[in-house]
């Protein structure tokens, strides 16, 4: 994932910073608790597509 990438895309719920999740292919909102897949370095940045992340669970 490119890190110039990282730096301008955002949650598309609360327009906050994502970190990317290399070993999972995922990109994280840590303030959802949401998990947004990565397919082919494409981010897949839809609410229908991301996993819900526990709660106690810190990536």
């Amino acid at each position: 994932m490119d890190h110039r990438l990282l730096d301008i895309i955002a949650c598309p719920i609360c327009h906050g910073k994502l970190v990317y999740d290399k070993q999972n292919l995922e990109l994280i909102c840590k303030f959802d608790h949401l998990a947004y897949p990565v397919r082919n370095n494409i981010p897949v940045l839809l609410k229908e597509e991301a996993s819900e992340l526990p709660l106690d669970e810190e990536k």
